[in-house]
């Protein structure tokens, strides 16, 4: 098992919201991030979607740092389903709309990916987590003011549970913290593989 003073986390995200629930873990981290391409066979199921997304954001990481380095790459990727359709990021505030207006009053799927490789060994450990979310029937008018606020253009399935998009939520089965991109259950039991205890 790693000291204390051992450990080091690097985040293969550029993610605002995966940075502060890393934080949470008070392990040293880093940001290193890397554009991979998101596209994937139609025939994926939606775990494997989420689950090879975050590979391959760890595994371009992975390349870029230097022999010698050490620390623990954490990729992770977070996808909407509903019924069996993937809904990613959308491309315009029209897309958003349309998003919300499938999801409003029915209950969905955010699945998230979490690959963490050894720096230095290359072992590589990756899983996912499912949480169900219900949301509240909304009426055209609040998804309109939603998406005008902003919140939704760069987020999977076009809401932030973390933000304004909680009022549109009514209740959820499963991690919280999973939705929102960084299921820090999933991850602390997998950094245990890696000699890492949080606790």
């Amino acid at each position: 098992m790693l000291n204390r003073d051992q450990r080091r986390l690097i985040l293969a995200s550029a993610s605002p919201r995966r940075q502060e629930l890393i934080r949470v873990l008070n392990i040293p981290f880093e940001i290193r991030v890397s554009d991979v391409d998101e596209t994937t066979p139609t025939y994926w199921s939606p775990a494997q979607v989420a689950e090879q997304l975050a590979l391959r954001k760890a595994e371009a990481v992975h390349q870029m740092l230097q022999e010698g380095d050490q620390g623990i790459v954490i990729g992770a990727d977070t996808i909407v389903v509903l019924d069996y359709r993937v809904l990613g990021k959308p491309k315009d505030a029209e897309d958003a709309i349309s998003m919300l207006n499938l999801l409003e009053g029915k209950t969905h799927q955010v699945y998230s990916g979490v690959a963490c490789i050894d720096a230095q060994t290359g072992e590589t450990h990756v899983s996912h987590r499912v949480t169900y979310v219900k949301m509240k029937h909304l009426t055209e008018q609040q998804v309109q003011r939603y998406v005008a606020s902003g919140e939704p253009m760069d987020k999977a399935g076009s809401y932030a549970i973390q933000g304004l998009g909680s009022t549109i939520v009514e209740s959820i089965d499963g991690c919280y913290f999973n939705v929102v991109g960084l299921p820090l259950s999933l991850l602390s039991d997998m950094l245990t593989k890696f000699g890492i205890e949080v606790l």
